[in-house]
């Protein structure tokens, strides 16, 4: 029950939704628990709708649902104050990063026209800030832009901006 309520805090406490990874290296780091029970764990929030989950090619981004809270606001008395501070250290060191890497989406796929597509965006706090869709050969490339745009985004953007405005 431990595992679940931790879970529940961290989300909780973010206003974006986190990667199961994200979850994954604080619990893990700090040896609460192992990879699958985290990972049972994790099933069983989803299961229980106190968490929805969203898969986004390798990734899946969990955020907590109104009943996860209620059910968080019963039972938070039973995480101890210390790894409630481990928590929201945690959040003050890597809040930037983590936001980022789940506002910033990159995935490709084969389209009709037998051409990959990939497909690119950029989010700040649940609105699209930039949608891009290029259509190239083959996937190796599709696969190299959607890695370069998860490093170069806020570049584009502001070169995009200089250039239409």
């Amino acid at each position: 029950m431990l595992y679940k309520l931790i879970v529940l805090y961290m989300l909780d406490r973010v206003d974006f939704p986190l990667t199961k990874s994200q979850v994954g290296d604080f619990i893990l780091e700090r040896e609460y628990t192992n990879f699958l029970t985290l990972q049972q764990t994790i099933a069983e929030l989803i299961d229980a709708g106190l968490v929805t989950a969203r898969s986004d090619r390798n990734r899946t981004h969990l955020s907590i649902t109104d009943e996860g809270r209620s059910t968080l606001s019963y039972f938070q008395n039973r995480i101890g104050d210390s790894i409630k501070n481990e928590i929201n250290v945690f959040f003050c060191e890597n809040e930037m990063t983590m936001r980022n890497e789940v506002s910033v989406l990159a995935d490709y796929y084969k389209s009709v026209s037998g051409e990959y597509e990939a497909h690119l965006t950029a989010k700040e706090k649940d609105v699209t800030v930039i949608e891009i869709t290029l259509s190239v050969p083959d996937e190796e490339t599709a696969s190299a832009i959607c890695a370069n745009w998860q490093k170069k985004n806020q570049d584009i953007y502001q070169y995009l901006t200089k250039q239409l405005f």
